[in-house]
């Protein structure tokens, strides 16, 4: 009997050593701090993960009291908050584009639809409980358009699912018949359900303003006439009520450019020849380098006059973009992952096209990092690297207050308080490939 209680007494403490043990102490040395409450970079200080959580941000010459188990020694680094994928698309494998996710460093992601076949639920249960390699996750419900509101009795039914499966948005994509949409807004809210998505286009701007958020810059264009869209005065009103609202918008640039990109036959060819395309399964990718899909066989996209109109169009998204950013509404970077747009890449190149649009490379960062921390409701724990903060942290090789392509420059993530360098992300991005072949 005693050695059996001497057995179980050293097993119990063989747990609990191999519990302390996998709970390591890390530190970045000699970092350059992108704090983000603050357009500003804090020099060579050093940044202390416990607990899955920022510890401690000091200067790296303060000598620290603090017992270390991985030091990282990021002298001309930067370190930023995880960034945040505000309009992504599950299209395949949740693994694999987890993993494009990471090594891109989006550390949370919005999915904003469930399609047949899928269970999002499932996946964010996944997501939460750490089961595989994930994201912080969040999604809507079923991809909503007008036939699935057949008559107004369709609408408590729909609600009540969404309350029953427990998503997290509401998504609606499509023009509403105005007596159906005013009863799913208040249905919605009596529900607490937050509903998300596309515009009303057949009715007037104050409609569409009553939900939680907008995708696509591409909605207001389709709300004006021609006439309003070229008139600075009705747009600065339009801004200005855009605001008081107090709605987001996603303004989701880079999806709009894509077609151009389908429809051009050269610039086609150049996203064909795309080195990244390898992490998509090729039957997938050899559909949409086709020229069966809608934008390389139909006029509306390909004839000379219409490639000129859609160049147009999406200067006009800029624009707005810009005046709806000096008018203070909260933007959000989102990228509307479908197609050859891959998860993870396509948000840099989101990025750089809100840059282009006339913001700050501080300004534009916020909308990948603050301002969905703000709207996600995480703020108090995610973006900006601050003392107590979550440990969702992107180590870049490149200042991106210099230039917001530098965001590109990935020397390793931190996501969950699990350090990933780059010679393992670029092995998550080696098994993405291998399984796809």
């Amino acid at each position: 009997m005693k050695t059996l209680k001497n057995s179980l007494l050293l097993f119990i403490l063989m747990l609990c050593s191999v519990g302390v043990a996998q709970i390591k102490i890390i530190s970045f040395e000699n970092v350059n701090v992108v704090p983000m409450n603050i357009d500003t970079i804090i020099p060579n200080q050093r940044v202390i993960i416990a607990n899955g959580k920022i510890s401690k941000i000091e200067p790296a010459t303060k000598s620290t009291t603090n017992h270390i188990d991985v030091t990282i020694n990021a002298t001309g680094k930067y370190l930023i908050p995880g960034l945040v994928e505000t309009h992504y698309h599950l299209q395949n494998n949740i693994e694999n584009e987890f993993k494009l996710l990471i090594a891109n460093g989006i550390t949370s992601a919005r999915n904003m639809a469930e399609y047949d076949g899928q269970d999002q639920i499932k996946i964010r249960e996944l997501a939460r409980s750490n089961s595989i390699l994930s994201s912080h996750y969040y999604t809507t419900g079923p991809y909503l358009k007008r036939n699935d509101f057949k008559h107004i009795d369709s609408v408590d039914v729909i609600v009540q699912y969404h309350k029953k499966r427990g998503y997290d948005y509401l998504k609606i994509a499509d023009n509403l018949p105005k007596n159906i949409y005013l009863a799913l807004l208040e249905k919605a809210q009596n529900e607490s359900i937050e509903i998300v998505g596309h515009a009303q286009r057949e009715l007037p701007l104050d409609y569409s303003l009553r939900i939680k958020s907008i995708a696509h810059m591409e909605e207001f264009m389709n709300i004006f006439s021609k006439e309003e869209r070229n008139s600075i005065d009705c747009m600065q009103k339009a801004a200005k009520e855009i605001k008081t609202s107090g709605i987001y918008v996603s303004p989701t640039l880079g999806i709009f450019e894509m077609i151009i990109r389908y429809a051009d036959k050269e610039k086609s060819a150049k996203l064909n020849a795309d080195k990244n395309i390898r992490y998509l399964p090729k039957q997938y990718s050899d559909y949409w380098k086709s020229d069966k899909i809608n934008y390389r066989k139909n006029s509306w996209f390909t004839d000379k006059e219409s490639l000129a109109r859609l160049e147009k169009e999406l200067e006009w998204q800029k624009k707005i973009t810009l005046l709806l950013h000096k008018q203070g509404v909260p933007l959000m970077a989102g990228s509307d992952t479908y197609g050859l747009f891959l998860p993870g890449f396509s948000l840099h190149h989101e990025l750089e096209l809100i840059r282009d649009s006339g913001l700050s490379n501080y300004e534009t960062l916020k909308t990948a990092t603050v301002v969905p921390a703000r709207y996600l409701n995480t703020i108090s724990l995610s973006g900006t690297v601050s003392e107590g903060k979550l440990a969702d942290l992107v180590l870049l090789d490149k200042n991106p207050l210099e230039n917001i392509s530098n965001t590109r420059t990935i020397s390793g993530v931190m996501i969950k308080g699990q350090w990933i360098d780059r010679e393992k992300l670029d092995n998550l991005l080696l098994e993405v490939e291998n399984s796809n072949k």
